[in-house]
């Protein structure tokens, strides 16, 4: 009987925790969660302006593939869904270079 007594606090609980939520949804009366604060903490707009116009891409590379290369680069981006081909190169490119720069970092001995 302990058991059964048990499910059905439960389930009552459980029916009227989704009652509440109901009605807080429809009403638009509260929120499930508190709203964050604001701190006040503001990013500097000359430092951004700054960051922004050092990621402007201004160099430009250009390399020739070969015909399978070129079908290597275009079904990798069909079955990855790529819709840039530059930002896919980029991408592969730049990991490539940084995994190498770790791997083979100087050392003192």
């Amino acid at each position: 009987m302990f058991f059964f007594d048990c499910q059905n606090k439960f389930i009552i609980f459980v029916k009227q925790f989704l009652l509440q939520i109901i009605t807080l949804k429809v009403s638009g009366s509260g929120t499930l969660m508190a709203k964050k604060k604001n701190n006040g903490v503001r990013l500097d707009p000359a430092m951004l302006a700054q960051q922004k116009a050092s990621l402007v891409r201004k160099n430009r590379q250009v390399i020739l593939l070969n015909d399978k290369e070129q079908e290597a680069l275009n079904a990798y981006c069909r079955k990855f869904k790529v819709r840039s081909k530059a930002s896919a190169i980029r991408e592969i490119l730049m990991e490539k270079v940084l995994l190498e720069l770790e791997n083979n970092h100087p050392t003192l001995f």
